[in-house]
């Protein structure tokens, strides 16, 4: 089952789907984050169509947009506040809205096409707004779509996932990720590969934006510029210990193990802010922290763990299992992910019950940048 650094990354993809593990059902964080986030949204949209003079056809793209109730979400909201931003400046014909969503071929962006007729329909009846929805399914690292077509380029959630494993990772034996005890030349290794992959995304939408176009970003950063502060890649340290919890028990070999690396990245701001001003092609509006949230109730001093914590170690499992299993079974194959899912959440579990002493490292960035 063993994959190549290249064609693990082929796997990526979201939980298909709606039911039990899918994203679909278990993604009400990264909705929570879009709605947090969501004033940045509408502010680049307004100052993009003020200075595009607000022409009657606009072009947005959702990069990175997975699948079901949550891309729809978003594109309501995106439109909704195109729409909006006409009428208040008098303008009674609406703009025609051309919308559209990409990620890998392998996203389901099945569950998310079952959904949009509804959609659309209602857009019609509600705000009289006409839009066009199309699929792009390639790599966002690629070029998408013609020079100097698009007006908006919105991504949540999407470029912390990386082009490919980085190489010069053979030493990182015992886990799949960066963490507290990996060697330095690890996290140099991530960091590099996010440069290169971020300022190759940035140049291949400076080509597609139109001058004056916009596009608003959202990744999962770090606070801290030190990479090996214990709990700043909290969630694939605990997956590395189910992992090796499983080999030691004989169900994954060793070799499985040290050949698996997860394709992520989480920059911390200067490092995103770098590549920004280095590439050259856009210009920062506005960036944004927010707490990565965790959301249960912490009660300290708790010598054992309470059934709230086992709970939420059972939810915590699931919101990560339904954006890792797909790569997990490409690497391990099928009949592994109910077991390390199961050791998961006993994990979070214990994690969540401690995690009141522990700095959280984790956060959410957003850059609001125009296209020169």
């Amino acid at each position: 089952m063993s994959s190549s650094r290249h064609s693990l990354v082929d796997a990526l993809s979201m939980k298909e789907g709606n039911g039990e593990h899918s994203y679909d059902t278990n993604s009400h964080y990264q909705r929570s984050v879009f709605s947090a986030i969501e004033h940045v949204v509408m502010e680049s949209i307004k100052e993009m169509l003020m200075n595009l003079d607000y022409p009657m056809c606009i072009k947005v793209a959702d990069l990175g947009c997975s699948s079901g109730r949550n891309t729809l979400f978003a594109m309501s909201e995106i439109i909704n506040t195109i729409i909006e931003s006409y009428h208040q400046k008098g303008r009674i014909n609406p703009p025609e809205i051309e919308f559209c969503l990409n990620d890998l071929p392998h996203n389901d962006f099945n569950t998310t096409f079952k959904l949009v007729p509804s959609f659309l329909e209602k857009l019609k009846m509600e705000v009289k707004g006409r839009c066009f929805v199309s699929g792009v399914p390639n790599s966002f690292y690629s070029r998408l779509f013609p020079s100097m077509s698009l007006h908006l380029a919105h991504s949540s959630f999407s470029l912390h996932w990386l082009s490919k494993v980085p190489g010069g990772l053979k030493n990182n034996n015992t886990s799949i990720h960066i963490n507290d005890t990996s060697p330095p030349d690890v996290y140099k290794s991530y960091l590099n590969q996010f440069k290169n992959d971020f300022s190759l995304f940035l140049r291949m939408r400076s080509e597609e934006i139109v001058p004056n176009g916009n596009m608003v970003l959202t990744f999962v950063g770090r606070k801290v510029s030190d990479p090996l502060s214990k709990d700043c890649f909290q969630v694939w340290s605990l997956l590395s210990d189910c992992i090796l919890d499983l080999v030691s028990e004989g169900i994954i070999k060793e070799s499985e193990m040290h050949s698996f690396n997860m394709p992520f990245y989480n920059p911390n701001e200067e490092e995103v802010k770098e590549a920004v001003i280095n590439e050259g092609s856009f210009k920062i509006n506005k960036i944004e922290t927010h707490d990565h949230i965790v959301p249960y109730k912490i009660e300290k001093g708790e010598e054992e763990i309470s059934p709230q914590f086992i709970e939420a170690g059972k939810e915590r499992a699931t919101g990560i299992r339904c954006i890792t299993e797909p790569l997990l079974v490409a690497h391990f194959g099928e009949a592994i992910i109910d077991p390390v899912f199961d050791k998961y959440a006993q994990y979070m579990a214990k994690y969540l019950s401690v995690s009141s002493h522990r700095p959280n490292m984790t956060l959410n960035i957003v850059f609001s940048l125009t296209r020169k």
